[in-house]
């Protein structure tokens, strides 16, 4: 499966958006990437699941953790390709922990999936969260790296699909300029 393969993909499904988005960063995109959509049948998210999950067959990976919500479809996906066990981190009062009982041993191996990345935020707080409770996260992951690689995970991370979309702060958006209305798909209050 390759990038373009990924991507018409996503445009079939109408996983792949086009307007004024506000994302769960803040910042403001002519695109929006509703990857929901994109892995809505079980067969897609296996797909994508597994091609993440063969970039890291030979790595000790003990645990695939990922961030809710948007990471949960994937990051079950890849688990079950590589037959580890799977766990999400989710908001508590803003901030991202571990919940509903999950916990993490020391040093236990871990592999963070989300969906996609655009700044990072969401794997980065994830990783803290997971850290913070002993683990020792070997790499990160995702369908699509909104940053074409410039988001900084604090460890080697991979994405099926890189892409440079542009995203803008608010007061410089050239959308917002011209009067357009800006509509926040995703599922994340934003943080002013």
């Amino acid at each position: 499966m390759n990038s373009n393969q990924i991507l018409e993909h996503f445009k079939q499904t109408n996983a792949l958006l086009e307007g004024h988005f506000i994302l769960s960063s803040g910042l403001h995109s002519p695109n929006y990437l509703q990857c929901a959509l994109a892995l809505q049948y079980p067969a897609d998210a296996l797909k994508f699941g597994r091609a993440i999950a063969e970039h890291y067959t030979n790595e000790k990976i003990e645990t695939v953790a990922s961030p809710a919500i948007g990471g949960l479809v994937i990051g079950f996906a890849v688990a079950q390709a590589l037959n580890l066990r799977f766990v999400w981190t989710e908001r508590e009062n803003t901030r991202m922990t571990l919940r509903r009982g999950f916990s993490v041993k020391e040093n236990e191996r871990i592999l963070v999936v989300e969906d996609v990345i655009t700044t990072g935020g969401s794997t980065r707080e994830c990783i803290e969260a997971l850290e913070k409770n002993g683990a020792k996260i070997l790499a990160a992951a995702s369908i699509i790296d909104r940053s074409n690689g410039a988001a900084n995970v604090g460890v080697p991370r991979i994405s099926l699909v890189s892409m440079e979309v542009p995203s803008y702060q608010p007061e410089d958006c050239p959308m917002c300029e011209r009067g357009d209305k800006a509509v926040k798909p995703g599922s994340r209050k934003i943080q002013n």
